[in-house]
């Protein structure tokens, strides 16, 4: 009953997940191939991710950019690939490796804005903005599966 009850948990977590990814690109390529994405072409009609290259879900190299607004964030999970992401805008919040199974703000890492940081494939970390908002961008290789680490009490 309790792998059933962690199943239907992770089902809905991914789901969860996958409507936060756009399913278009947020800006189409031009006649010769190239994208060139202004500011004020990204983040329209107040979205919080904007898929600027690729497509997470199918094979081949995606980009997208998320915002986090202020105390917003994921719980403890990791991805089935490696993801290379860039702190565009603000101080982001990180925690990665065994303690990051169990969910603790308090415990975070500040990561500086234009800080590079390599996630490899199955490693688990959450992520925050807690003071203000924050924008990253992330690369990758898909197709990516996110899978979340269920906690006490859930």
């Amino acid at each position: 009953m309790k792998s059933l009850k962690n199943s239907i948990f992770t089902l809905c977590a991914m789901a969860l997940i996958t409507l936060q990814i756009p399913a278009a690109l947020s800006v189409e390529p031009d006649e010769l191939g190239f994208i060139i994405a202004q500011p004020e072409d990204l983040f329209t009609d107040g979205a919080r991710s904007e898929l600027i290259y690729g497509d997470p879900a199918k094979p081949g190299l995606y980009v997208m950019r998320i915002t986090f607004q202020p105390g917003s964030g994921s719980r403890p999970h990791f991805h089935s690939t490696a993801r290379y992401i860039t702190v565009i805008q603000g101080t982001w919040y990180t925690s990665w490796g065994p303690k990051s199974d169990i969910y603790n703000p308090d415990d975070m890492m500040p990561v500086a804005e234009g800080t590079f940081i390599y996630q490899p494939p199955e490693g688990h970390h959450y992520d925050m903005a807690k003071e203000e908002e924050v924008i990253v961008q992330i690369m990758g290789m898909g197709p990516v599966i996110t899978t979340q680490i269920p906690q006490p009490g859930n």
